[in-house]
């Protein structure tokens, strides 16, 4: 009696597939419905304001406030953007540019090398530095613009491009710190050490090898400081009245409405205030996922 074994058949036969358990189950997990309903909510939030601006920008005043406000523009004006403009709309813009690149630049510079100073280096003091731009988070801008007018004042820097970049520099170092601390210590340290040992000074050292590997986290932070710098009002209003910047320029429009009465050039003006915002995000959206991952999980 001889045993036979298939073993063209055994070899033919298809693998079980394996799947994970409870895959389904997890996917419509009370926590997980809940998440992207506030997740969608949230961007119903965002995306409807904006779209409607848009339709209103190429609106009359007349079809602005009409029986269906959500219609589409019977005729495309475009002339809107034209008007806002000529109403100092390309200033205020070229001023926010100009303020925003000198921040931003500033920011990155100074408080990139404040963190890989306060994260790569033990010296007496180092926490308390640390917990000192931790804690200045939460320190509410309000406080300080009095003192802080006065500051610029005696520098004679009120209304100039040069002091609203170093307000914007002090006003964004925190965060730019923590974040960049938290992004410094995740990096291995055998390469800066491998860096020195061949002769590199710790100036080349960090240049040259340690930010370009921490380039995730710069972007990252970068778009943060581009959203913060670009939108804000309070410092400007205060320190900057005579050469405006886009939100104030803003404002001003908003306030002129009421005698103009044409609203169509306030919302012109105002979705050219949110297509950069937008568009340096979309350019750098993958980035900037990166960099928040990458400052998590390693």
């Amino acid at each position: 009696m001889t045993l036979q074994i298939d073993v063209e058949g055994t070899r033919s036969a298809p693998a079980p597939k394996l799947q994970p358990v409870g895959a389904k189950d997890r996917a419509f997990s009370p926590v997980n419905v809940f998440s992207h309903t506030v997740l969608i909510a949230w961007s119903i939030l965002v995306v409807v304001p904006f779209v409607w601006a848009l339709i209103a920008s190429l609106k009359s005043t007349g079809e602005i406030f009409g029986d269906n406000p959500w219609a589409l523009p019977k005729e495309l004006l475009f002339d809107n953007f034209a008007k806002a403009w000529d109403k100092g709309v390309g200033d205020y813009l070229m001023n926010s540019v100009v303020v925003v690149t000198g921040g931003v630049f500033g920011t990155m510079l100074f408080g990139s090398m404040v963190a890989y100073v306060l994260a790569r280096y033990e010296f007496p003091g180092n926490r308390f530095i640390y917990y000192l731009f931790a804690a200045g988070m939460m320190f509410p801008t309000f406080l300080a613009i009095v003192p802080l007018f006065f500051v610029v004042k005696g520098f004679g820097m009120v209304s100039t491009y040069q002091g609203l970049i170093l307000v914007y520099i002090a006003y964004s170092l925190p965060f730019t710190v923590f974040f960049m601390h938290a992004f410094f210590r995740t990096l291995p340290t055998s390469i800066a050490e491998a860096a020195l040992v061949d002769g590199a000074s710790h100036t080349t050292t960090f240049f040259r090898v340690m930010l370009p590997m921490a380039k995730p986290g710069l972007i990252s932070v970068g778009i943060f400081n581009v959203l913060g710098q670009f939108n804000q009002f309070v410092l400007p209003a205060f320190l900057s009245p005579e050469k405006p910047v886009l939100s104030q320029g803003i404002a001003t429009l908003l306030g002129s409405q009421r005698y103009e009465n044409e609203w169509g050039i306030l919302f012109a003006a105002l979705t050219i205030a949110m297509v950069p915002v937008v568009a340096v995000y979309l350019v750098f959206y993958r980035q900037v996922q990166a960099g928040l991952t990458g400052a998590t999980l390693k």
